[in-house]
């Protein structure tokens, strides 16, 4: 069963793998090339965009009046969302070292990018701003929360998630307690994936 678990996680990985490919793909058919981690759109492209930009207030006056209203409740969400970045970064600083767990790196989730797209108008990229930060902090905590479940209670649930989380294929079966007494100091502190990812990185 094990083996066939294995399996089905390793086609998953190739297929988010082939995935990455298709996606670097675009970069052709959209004219624009990553130069020092920075895109580089061809001028052409980027004066069309910039001819087909709309007013802020044509933007806003596309959706109903009370979505608009909501914009105040939207942005409350940014404190939380801050404090929570502030902590997990602390929180990750101090304890994964005495865990010996890899650190989750903050960029590979929190990438701010879209807000500076030049075809936006300024509404548009303050939306763009907010959404890949939460969004992009809400995936960096949960890496965290992840790496920390491994450790404390790699523990499968009794019933499937609608989205298991990236350390989920390395828990135990909910209710083997033979398997969990025997293999649990190994399990909580295998993370030799990460390490070969850095590594190949690195290379």
């Amino acid at each position: 069963m094990d083996s066939r678990i294995d399996e089905i996680a390793t086609q998953i990985k190739n297929l988010e793998d082939e995935l990455m490919i298709e996606l670097r793909k675009k970069q052709d058919e959209f004219f624009y090339t990553l130069e020092d981690k920075k895109v580089k759109f061809q001028e052409s492209v980027i004066k069309e965009g910039r001819s087909k930009i709309i007013s802020s207030i044509k933007y806003l006056s596309s959706f109903p009046v009370l979505a608009v209203l909501t914009i105040p409740f939207i942005w409350s969400m940014m404190i939380p969302a801050l404090m929570v970045d502030i902590f997990v970064t602390i929180y990750q600083s101090v304890c994964f070292p005495i865990y010996k767990i890899p650190k989750v790196k903050r960029k590979d989730y929190v990438v701010m990018d879209r807000y500076n797209l030049f075809y936006l108008d300024r509404v548009e990229k303050i939306n763009c701003w907010y959404c890949e930060y939460f969004n992009g902090v809400i995936g960096y905590t949960r890496e965290i929360a992840a790496r920390t479940e491994q450790f404390w209670c790699p523990i499968k649930h009794s019933k499937p998630q609608m989205d298991m989380h990236s350390r989920y294929e390395k828990f135990f079966d909910f209710g083997d307690f033979e398997t969990y007494r025997k293999e649990l100091n190994e399990r909580r502190s295998d993370f030799k994936d990460l390490q070969e990812e850095t590594e190949a990185t690195k290379s």
